[in-house]
């Protein structure tokens, strides 16, 4: 009889145990109907272009209109560079100081053609002329020079707010890029762990069964 009981507890035993075990696999089973960490973390990651974006915007948008502006001025240099030229003189003014470098010069002749018995005669005025030529041309091409300069100038700040704009659409790569990884890296490591726990409570199940029979 003691020994009766003695089975009959074991295999009581044996018979809880094994259900304890099919238990246990499938409330792990059905835990995995749960959300999966991997999808709470990209739901972050996610944020990160719509979070950078205001601060990168503006130079993303200066830069291509930059970029937009260079092109045209650079094809214009390329194809008529004298049309340019013109253009860029077409608003020439004479500087302050050309009347009085005018009226030095030729006082400063009139003085000479006296001196020499040839005030009034027509090499006099043909060598004022050249005179007036000469310090107009002079105006006009210090003008052209400094022109050209702050038109140089215009094209490096334009070239540099380009590179802007470049740099910060590199940025903005860089941050979907590295997010793109991440999401795939936690998608695969919230698979992997969901696989894992799918094994163990597959494993419960099986091994919860293989126990009930061996009592049953």
């Amino acid at each position: 009889m003691a020994a009766s009981g003695n089975n009959f507890n074991l295999k009581q035993f044996g018979t809880m145990a094994g259900l304890g075990g099919i238990g246990a696999g499938i409330g792990g089973l059905m835990g995995l109907g749960g959300s999966n960490p991997a999808d709470a973390a990209n739901g972050y990651l996610g944020q990160i272009p719509g979070a950078v974006s205001p601060y990168q915007q503006p130079y993303l948008q200066a830069g291509q209109g930059a970029l937009n502006n260079l092109q045209g001025q650079y094809g214009d240099l390329l194809n008529n560079p004298g049309g340019k030229l013109n253009q860029i003189g077409g608003s020439f003014q004479q500087s302050p100081g050309f009347q009085f470098a005018l009226q030095q010069a030729l006082q400063g002749s009139n003085h000479a053609a006296a001196a020499g018995g040839m005030a009034g005669t027509p090499q006099h005025e043909q060598q004022n002329m050249q005179l007036a030529t000469q310090v107009g041309n002079q105006d006009y091409y210090n003008w052209l020079g400094q022109a050209t300069g702050l038109y140089g100038a215009g094209l490096q700040g334009s070239q540099g707010m380009a590179q802007m704009g470049q740099n910060s659409a590199n940025q903005m790569s860089d941050y979907i890029a590295q997010m793109l990884a991440q999401q795939g890296q936690t998608a695969y490591a919230g698979g992997l762990n969901q696989n894992q726990a799918t094994g163990s409570a597959f494993g419960n199940v099986l091994g919860g069964l293989g126990t009930l029979a061996a009592f049953l």
